[in-house]
């Protein structure tokens, strides 16, 4: 029984997929709680918990934000987005810590039913007009946001949009050392 739930719990995090495409439903109050309680719970960098997050629900925040950049526009459609601010005081530490918590929030998204995306602002100067929108000091790092919502399809809908698949694990794992494959 443990195992079945294990593999089912695998078998969810390989099915997540970036969403851009949401319905206009609402996501209900104790489902954003959870969310926020995941990123909240999330591991970092000796436990420094370098983040605080801003819940945009805002339509013409949302659209605010979608303008930054040409690739993210697709973040007014969405009902919500959580956008991550970090200390600023370890670029490095706390990239990693953003990866962390922005990938937790995505596969939490997806075993809560909802699909989620994370829209980088883009440039300096893209990031400092997604800080200005939301009010966040200049000595503080926050590169994007993960919106969230009831997806219609994680299928990518823009007219550049990227090549799917993955590549075969033959591919990417190496044993002991680089380049030295298994058998």
């Amino acid at each position: 029984m443990e195992h079945d739930c294990a593999n089912m719990a695998v078998d969810a995090m390989r099915r997540v997929r970036q969403a851009r495409l949401y319905r206009s439903d609402p996501v209900p109050h104790d489902v954003l709680t959870q969310l926020l309680e995941v990123a909240r719970w999330t591991g970092s960098s000796r436990n420094s918990q370098p983040w605080e997050f801003i819940v945009v629900t805002d339509p013409e925040m949302l659209r605010q934000i979608s303008e930054i950049r040409t690739p993210i526009n697709w973040v007014a459609g969405a009902p919500l987005a959580i956008a991550i601010v970090l200390n600023g005081e370890s670029a490095v530490s706390e990239a990693h810590d953003e990866g962390r918590v922005t990938e937790r929030l995505l596969i939490a998204a997806r075993l809560l039913g909802l699909g989620g995306g994370t829209a980088w602002f883009g440039d300096e100067a893209q990031e400092a007009q997604g800080k200005a929108l939301l009010g966040i000091p200049a000595a503080r790092a926050a590169h994007s946001v993960v919106a969230i919502g009831y997806p219609v399809t994680t299928r990518d809908h823009r007219p550049n949009r990227n090549i799917g698949g993955r590549k075969p694990l033959a591919k990417l794992v190496s044993h002991d050392r680089l380049g030295e494959r298994e058998g």
